[in-house]
């Protein structure tokens, strides 16, 4: 799909519904999967997923359950699955049809469930913040993702002890050596299947499952938060997914968040994780016991560019040089914002035995700081591609970064081992209490109607100064 040209004049109008998240678009998501029976009619507000009836290979948030194949259900007790989640920051660029993607997809073990997120997808001008979203290069990562997912049969590494050997980091945290390694998975003609995608802006947000679970795979929703240009605009924020599998609720979070390396900048990344924990809200109606916030659910996944950067000292080269990731890490603003207390609480993330994944010449394995001059330019390498979560039954047994060079981040890679309890049904299920400190902002309601009345002439006067001028790069800064 090309990118939607729209004139000038209509240019206020996309704005205003882009910062209100007014456009019926807004909360569809695409999916390989049909709809089952058609869309409940009911209230519309900001946060619902709207999506026409009748129209194929698109899910609602009502009746977003995937249409069940004929043929008997085995039941168990539980059922333990592979997860794997990766992140990447692909700096703007469009990807070309010679991308390989094995390098970042491989893993010890086949998955049943990929989680891709990706920022950048776009890049973040004027253009693509304001005005109609530039859905190519979302298509294009798809058949990428697609490709590489069934025409290999399988992503498992062929010999583990190859990989322990040659990846010694990889062995000192991931369980691959604690005596229990991951049993190879040589299952032919695995196939998978697109279960959701999203995109805003630059954040695209993919989930793939395999072919034998997505009968199993029910509830899927969307919800997307704006935390760029003005609080509200897509440059920056989040894409959450959440579906159930039987009735184990699970929440995919792709964010993108502030950028900067100053000091207080991280401030600004925390507040971000607050509002977008506050703000994604799934539908749902009053007696649905199914999860309307991210933390209602009962597995998490948070993955993305958090843009956390190293506090600034004089001995961050001389750790770089001597790759000393250990004495660099006491210095990762995440950490320390987290056992603070100030962001994250009680989230998990591995321990993380690779290099720096930012910042990076494109085509080249040297840090933008090692060759740079420009002082503008130069920035401290820190780990800015994340991946925590939060929940019992998952345990992450994998955490590695890639080594394509195609864009100034380098991607990073995770594996779970996921349990599933087939033994909770919907009736015994107990709603978890909203945490009121994850309310809305009372300054910022969620009605269309309030943030008209408080935002809409200032919002025009802003957009038609855009309109006005020639487009400028708001921010490619990572």
């Amino acid at each position: 799909m090309g990118k939607i040209l729209k004139s000038k004049s209509s240019w206020p109008r996309t704005v205003v519904k882009k910062w209100l998240n007014l456009r019926s678009s807004a909360y569809e998501f695409h999916s390989d999967y049909p709809v089952k029976g058609k869309m409940e009619p009911r209230r519309k507000s900001c946060s619902d997923v709207i999506v026409p009836e009748n129209f194929p290979g698109w899910l609602g948030h009502a009746n977003g359950d995937l249409k069940q194949p004929t043929g008997e259900q085995r039941v168990d007790d539980k059922l333990d699955l592979k997860m794997f989640v990766g992140t990447w920051n692909v700096g703007g660029k469009s990807p070309h049809e010679r991308l390989d993607l094995k390098d970042w997809l491989n893993s010890p073990a086949d998955a049943d469930i990929y989680v891709l997120g990706f920022q950048e997808i776009v890049p973040l001008n004027a253009g693509n913040v304001l005005g109609a979203e530039d859905n190519g290069p979302a298509a294009k990562w798809l058949s990428l993702i697609r490709k590489a997912l069934n025409n290999n049969n399988n992503l498992a590494q062929n010999d583990l002890e190859l990989t322990k050997s040659s990846k010694q980091s990889r062995v000192g945290f991931s369980g691959l050596s604690d005596g229990n390694p991951i049993p190879y998975n040589s299952t032919p003609h695995r196939r998978y299947s697109l279960a959701a995608s999203k995109q805003m802006v630059g954040i695209f947000l993919c989930v793939w499952v395999i072919d034998d679970l997505r009968k199993r795979i029910t509830n899927l929703k969307v919800s997307c938060v704006g935390r760029g240009i003005m609080g509200y605009l897509g440059n920056k924020g989040s894409i959450s997914i959440s579906m159930s599998l039987h009735e184990t609720s699970l929440c995919f979070v792709c964010t993108h968040l502030t950028s900067g390396e100053k000091e207080g900048d991280e401030v600004r990344r925390n507040l971000d994780v607050t509002e977008i924990l506050k703000r994604t809200r799934f539908s749902r109606s009053s007696k649905d016991s199914r999860p309307e916030t991210i933390l209602d659910h009962d597995k998490v996944i948070w993955l993305g560019d958090l843009n956390y950067r190293l506090r600034a000292s004089g001995d961050v080269h001389e750790h770089l040089i001597n790759q000393d990731w250990e004495a660099l890490l006491e210095k990762d603003q995440l950490k320390l914002e987290q056992r603070a207390g100030r962001v994250f609480k009680g989230w998990k993330e591995g321990k993380i035995y690779f290099a720096p994944t930012y910042k990076y010449q494109i085509n080249s394995d040297n840090y933008v700081v090692q060759t740079e001059t420009s002082k503008e330019k130069r920035r401290t390498p820190a780990w800015c591609d994340r991946i925590l979560w939060k929940g019992e039954g998952m345990k992450q047994i994998w955490y590695e970064r890639g080594e394509s060079r195609f864009s100034d981040h380098r991607p990073v890679q995770s594996l779970f081992s996921v349990h599933i309890d087939l033994t909770q049904n919907r009736s015994n299920r107990i709603t978890k209490p909203i945490n009121q400190n994850h309310r809305p902002n009372p300054v910022l309601p969620y009605t269309c109607h309030g943030k008209v009345q408080a935002e809409e002439i200032l919002l025009l006067t802003r957009a038609q100064s855009c309109i006005d001028t020639q487009p400028r790069l708001i921010s490619s800064t990572s």
